[in-house]
């Protein structure tokens, strides 16, 4: 099968290209740094669907961004750029798309109160933060409360910028599944990281900023108290996960979406604490400083894709950020800034 990655030059994207070429496809790359091709331009994007059956739309701005300055930024890139890949395969007739959805479409996790059961607390208030106060409350009573896996089913509630641009990815191809035909997968990746991250920029995700940190002989910088949960999955197994999606897209129904998660949920702290440890140090420092958007615990439940797509997690957590941290301290020149 000839397929379309956009974004293939990229962190994810470029694991993707080396999965599907070894499950015997043909990947065409298509990126805005590897070749200067931009998805939001429809002459570039028609002339790269020729001959192509199936698309992996990976490229997007990332990262919660500085400043609200920075939306125009972020729908420019992933609202218009979904857009007009999506009306350029309505012309093509490709019909057959695996999108790169993400967690932050959920807002904050899965909560249990032990009066109300499941709820879903609002955003956390700065004053809490301010005080050092980083758990949500119940919203009815302000009892303590547990988090848990977060299902497909839950209800999108994005926090930040970024997060609302992939809610109109999804929205977008639903609609357009519905329009054409077509087939749609939108895996939700959860924190993915793994060789390639984005170096040293805002928009790095927090294990490449921890691994510049002790490169530079620095200790990692731990946000609030450490304690908030995350799922951490390797980005060969993210690669791994699209090339599934890819081999049953015919048989899908119009949209479908997944979590790709590892099934192993951490703490910021633990990560920075194990990525510390395998590159020989300094320890992590929890600073108690935080940003308004971020959310306290979001962890996935991937039971669904297990059970249907039959993917299967294969990096532990302590060989990844071994791997990681080998690879901060032989920097390499496939970094590449900007990539989802």
């Amino acid at each position: 099968m000839r397929v379309l990655v956009t974004g293939g030059a990229g962190f994810i994207g470029s694991q993707i290209v080396a999965a599907l070429a070894s499950r015997g496809h043909e990947p065409v790359v298509f990126d805005l740094a590897g070749d200067g091709r931009d998805v939001r331009d429809p002459e570039a994007v028609r002339t790269a669907l020729t001959g192509v059956d199936a698309v992996c739309h990976q490229a997007a701005k990332v990262g919660l961004g500085k400043e609200f300055g920075d939306a125009p930024a972020y729908v420019s890139a992933n609202e218009l750029g979904t857009a007009v890949l999506l009306a350029e395969m309505t012309a093509a007739g490709v019909r057959r798309l695996v999108l790169a959805g993400s967690m932050v479409v959920y807002g904050e996790g899965r909560y249990t109160c032990p009066a109300h059961g499941t709820v879903r607390p609002g955003p956390r208030a700065e004053e809490d933060l301010a005080s050092g106060r980083f758990e949500p409350r119940c919203p009815d009573c302000g009892a303590p409360l547990a988090p848990g896996l977060v299902g497909e089913d839950a209800p999108m509630d994005p926090r930040n910028v970024y997060a609302t641009t992939k809610v109109a990815q999804e929205h977008l191809a639903s609609s357009w599944s519905r329009a054409t035909g077509g087939r749609v997968i939108s895996l939700r990746y959860h924190n993915v990281y793994g060789p390639g991250m984005p170096r040293d920029t805002p928009y790095a995700g927090v294990a490449a900023l921890f691994r510049s940190s002790l490169a530079r002989g620095e200790a990692p910088r731990v946000f609030e108290d450490g304690g908030q949960r995350r799922d951490f999955v390797h980005v060969r197994d993210v690669a791994g996960a699209n090339a599934v999606a890819l081999d049953t897209l015919s048989g899908t129904a119009d949209f479908a979406a997944y979590n790709v998660g590892s099934g192993d949920p951490r703490t910021v702290g633990d990560m920075a604490s194990a990525l510390a440890d395998a590159y020989g140090g300094p320890e992590p420092v929890v600073t108690g400083e935080y940003r308004l958007g971020d959310v306290r615990h979001i962890t996935a439940d991937s039971t669904r894709l297990r059970g249907e797509l039959g993917w299967r997690p294969e990096v532990t957590f302590a060989d990844g950020m071994a791997e990681l941290a080998g690879e901060g301290a032989h920097p390499s020149t496939a970094a590449l800034a900007g990539r989802p």
